[in-house]
């Protein structure tokens, strides 16, 4: 297949998603979205209370369904809101957003684990860890909860590798014909992927491949160290999961047309530097280039930012570069600046938590002289 026939199988999701990758022709785009009726990404859908064990990580697909990992069940839930516009972004940023959250539900403090921003309504989610409650926010900075009381929704259950229990589930996203998640089961090949076919069935389970990835800075390839943010994409007809680790490689991992239980080795593009790691990643494009966003958090002193917490653009063409594994591309973590086509985003220093909402704004939970503030920000 040529390049110019190069195209994105998961484009179904992408501008709602804000993490698909298109190519058509030389220059990789955003894929345009399709309207998507929920009947066409949920069945066997259960209405009442999905009783999460645990909440954490949170994305949006279509037509407002919110995707819940549930370590505590090693699973999936998707949630049919029913939220689906009209756009209302945030007006204005909120100083101590824990604290507004906290009162709203009679608390002294609250812990944001992770946050999902509805491209459609701009409602921003938020999961927290008291009483495993999703909050949300409106443009107008209004808090609410989601009643878990009158949810429709459907639970999908990751497999387990042999004898060994899910101990983690560190992203989940739409893709165009399924549901991709990550985590980590077992010993040896800890470091799990799963897919899970649309529409997500209730009861159901998902098939599991073991990842191995070459770990740039630590010159070894390893097997435990889960994918911790990805981005599903498409390179000459093949499906792919492009994913962070923490130290902080990022690799490409086929995925189409294989068989549950296969062990996948990733090739890593880039090395982000040692010392960090990955939180969250998203797509955009502008000016007729695609960029990867992702941010993280620096375990060590960071010597380019007033911050621990920093992010990253990286130019998409990094996807097909040819120097990998050993010899791909490497950020110097004393410089703020390089290699080409790496920019760091000031916009990303303290943030702790980062979703898309459009190809110009961002929605960033950050850190600022210790409080959790809740803004817009631009995209570069």
């Amino acid at each position: 297949m040529s390049t110019k026939q190069r195209v994105v199988a998961f484009s179904l999701v992408a501008t709602l998603l804000g993490g698909l990758v298109l190519f058509t022709g030389d220059t990789p785009t955003v894929a345009a979205p399709k309207a998507v009726g929920v009947d066409k990404l949920l069945k066997n859908v259960q209405t009442g209370n999905p009783k999460f064990k645990t909440i954490g990580r949170l994305s949006f697909g279509p037509s407002g369904v919110l995707l819940v990992a549930d370590p505590g069940s090693a699973s999936i839930v998707a949630i049919d809101t029913g939220d689906t516009g009209p756009l209302n972004k945030l007006k204005k940023r909120i100083d101590n957003v824990d604290q507004l959250l906290a009162k709203s539900i009679g608390a002294t403090k609250v812990k944001i684990t992770d946050l999902a921003v509805n491209q459609l309504s701009g409602t921003i989610y938020l999961a927290t860890t008291r009483n495993d409650a999703i909050l949300t926010i409106d443009g107008d900075g209004k808090v609410g909860t989601l009643d878990m009381a009158k949810l429709r929704y459907v639970r999908v259950t990751l497999p387990s590798d042999g004898k060994a229990k899910v101990s983690n589930i560190t992203d989940v996203s739409f893709a165009d014909d399924r549901v991709l998640a990550s985590g980590q089961s077992g010993r040896q090949f800890s470091s799990k992927i799963y897919s899970l076919p649309l529409p997500l069935e209730h009861g159901a389970s998902a098939d599991i491949y073991s990842a191995e990835t070459y770990h740039v800075a630590h010159r070894r390839w390893e097997t435990r160290a889960p994918i911790q943010s990805f981005i599903p994409y498409t390179e000459d007809g093949k499906d792919y999961i492009v994913g962070s680790f923490a130290c902080t490689p990022i690799a490409k991992f086929p995925i189409g047309d294989l068989k549950s239980g296969a062990k996948v080795k990733g090739t890593s593009i880039i090395e982000l530097g040692s010392g960090n790691r990955p939180l969250d990643m998203f797509s955009y494009e502008k000016d007729g280039k695609t960029w990867i966003v992702t941010n993280t958090l620096r375990f060590h002193k960071n010597l380019f930012g007033p911050s621990k917490y920093w992010g990253v653009r990286i130019e998409s063409s990094y996807l097909t570069a040819k120097k990998t594994n050993e010899d791909s591309a490497r950020r110097d973590t004393k410089t703020k600046s390089g290699p080409k086509g790496v920019e760091i985003v000031d916009a990303l220093f303290g943030a702790v938590q980062v979703d898309k909402l459009s190809n110009t704004e961002m929605v960033v939970l950050r850190e600022e002289k210790g409080q959790l503030n809740l803004e817009l920000a631009p995209l570069p």
